[in-house]
């Protein structure tokens, strides 16, 4: 058996998102279809058709907007029942061209649709992995995997060994990325090769982890579309000991949803053998320790 761990990042553009999120939902083979299928059902009902049909994608920025929640909570009536069909007639003729009551309709079908999205994922006993990073960490200069890749390989395999321990039998990992820029691509195939290839501990890693990424567009694959809305409500909302960048306190619903699917590992670890490791971590500088003391003022 294997998990699928599909991943996406946030707020590497550096551009409005407070926190840098790479993020990851693990999701069993064997129910990677029925999950799919289901989370097909959920946009049928909330929007009265596909929303991801044709050329709109279902992302976070767009979808989880700042608009979106100022729309669901203007004046004008709508019934629960009306929602799916003024979303399905904005969403056939184009969101510039609906009424208030259409917009407020299709933005609490958004809304709806995230927390069925996350609802039907713990359903199925997804796991959400993520580093955050802040903006204005300290770099790494090294050409090795950059630490926020290496903490959620890390994560991921904790999670796989303790998979194993309940079956049995090896749980394997496949990592399946959204596709980069081919020269990003290309770079992080061979980061991730030399990692799993040349240090002790990716080899060891590599017992459960598959180590060749794939790439897919994420408009075309529905894991990374999670993933993406996960980065993007943990960047925004999700604040561990050490962040205080402001929040968007609409989404912290989706947090509460996220944060009941990480996954607790506990590992020998500081001589303490009752390590707790969350699934979830907060990295505060990107350097290498060499790199750190290279850096340390001499006395």
């Amino acid at each position: 058996m294997a998990y699928f761990l599909f991943i996406d990042e946030s707020g590497q553009d550096h551009k409005a998102s407070p926190y840098e999120v790479l993020a990851g939902v693990a999701i069993k083979d064997d129910c990677l279809w029925e999950l799919i299928k289901e989370l097909h059902d959920a946009e049928n009902a909330h929007f009265g058709r596909r929303y991801s049909e044709g050329e709109r994608e279902l992302k976070a920025r767009k979808v989880l907007k700042r608009k979106t929640f100022a729309r669901a909570r203007s004046d004008y009536a709508v019934l629960p029942n009306e929602v799916p069909a003024l979303s399905k007639a904005i969403l056939d003729s184009g969101e510039l061209y609906g009424t208030p009551r259409h917009l407020k309709a299709l933005s609490l079908a958004k809304i709806a649709y995230v927390t069925d999205v996350l609802s039907i994922c713990e359903g199925y006993g997804c796991k959400f992995f993520a580093s955050i990073v802040d903006p204005a960490a300290p770099q790494t200069t090294g050409a090795g995997l950059r630490k926020d890749y290496g903490y959620l390989f890390e994560r991921f395999f904790y999670f796989l060994e303790d998979e194993t321990s309940q079956q049995q039998y090896p749980q394997q990992g496949i990592l399946v990325f959204d596709e980069l820029e081919k020269t990003k691509s290309h770079l992080l195939i061979d980061q991730a090769h030399r990692y799993f290839k040349e240090t002790a501990t990716g080899k060891h890693r590599a017992t459960l982890i598959i180590p060749e990424p794939f790439f897919v567009h994420s408009d075309l694959t529905t894991g990374v579309q999670i993933a993406d809305l996960a980065a993007y409500c943990m960047s925004w909302t999700l604040r561990l000991k050490g962040m205080n960048k402001e929040t968007r306190e609409e989404l912290r619903p989706y947090i509460d949803q996220i944060l009941r699917m990480r996954h607790r590992a506990i590992r020998q670890k500081m001589g303490n053998p009752q390590f707790e490791i969350w699934s979830i971590s907060y990295i505060r500088d990107l350097r290498t320790t060499i790199e750190k003391i290279a850096e340390e003022p001499e006395e």
